[in-house]
């Protein structure tokens, strides 16, 4: 069900998060790549309770796109059981930090373990206010735009924006991203929430998502608070 506003406030900014660079930070260590994805949770959980501290109102994070379904077997069960694992424990931190937790992004072909533990944790934490923290997986923003586009045509009239909503299973409407940060040296958006960051200002950073923290935050957000925001007019 969607509703009409969040629960959070919209005094911050929302800031989006591509946590790339997991197996490239474990291969330069000699480690397996499933030890780049544990040693990012770690990088998570610091980076959520700084947002908590800091001017941002929704964070949402890019845990697992839709091409991702295609990296080996075997990551992609890492992946998943990590996820199932950690949900549980992430929940009980935004629980104690008044965080609202929701995923958005397809539910259809995540395994049941994961899909239990995100409806858990959505609804354990459904009443935080302090920060929206968003996980986006299995997700696809062109796959979204297509199916949201398909469904206003069918129905010959509709609200483009709440079909959209649907099309990625999000429960409420949230602003536009002002912030989008991606680590690990690319720099692309990599289909993340193409809609929603029309007019993003964008970070990159060569810094591996495991090497990524509060003050690494920071930075970002220090550099944001510099940059000058026209959307399209002549400032005055």
């Amino acid at each position: 069900m969607i509703t009409e506003t969040p629960t959070t406030t919209n005094d911050g900014l929302h800031v989006a998060i591509i946590m790339d660079g997991n197996g490239r930070w474990a291969n330069k260590r000699n480690l397996p790549r499933s030890a780049g994805h544990h040693a990012g949770i770690r990088s998570l959980r610091d980076t959520v309770e700084a947002a908590v501290q800091r001017p941002i109102h929704t964070l949402t994070l890019y845990a697992f796109s839709s091409d991702n379904w295609q990296r080996p077997q075997s990551e992609v069960r890492t992946l998943m059981r990590i996820l199932a694992a950690q949900l549980p424990a992430q929940a009980a931190n935004c629980v104690r930090q008044n965080i609202r937790l929701s995923v958005i992004g397809r539910r259809d072909r995540l395994p049941e373990p994961v899909i239990q533990a995100l409806i858990r944790a959505e609804a354990r934490t459904m009443h935080g206010t302090s920060l929206h923290l968003r996980f986006a997986l299995d997700y696809s923003a062109r796959d979204s735009l297509s199916r949201a586009a398909q469904h206003v045509g069918n129905n010959g009239n509709g609200d483009f924006l709440h079909a959209l909503m649907r099309a990625y299973n999000a429960d409420c409407p949230v602003p536009d991203v002002d912030l989008l940060i991606r680590t690990g040296g690319e720099q692309r958006l990599s289909d993340f929430l193409l809609w929603e960051c029309a007019y993003a200002e964008l970070y990159f950073t060569p810094d591996y998502w495991p090497d990524f923290n509060g003050m690494k935050l920071d930075d970002a957000l220090d550099v944001f608070e510099k940059r000058q925001r026209r959307f399209g007019t002549i400032p005055v």
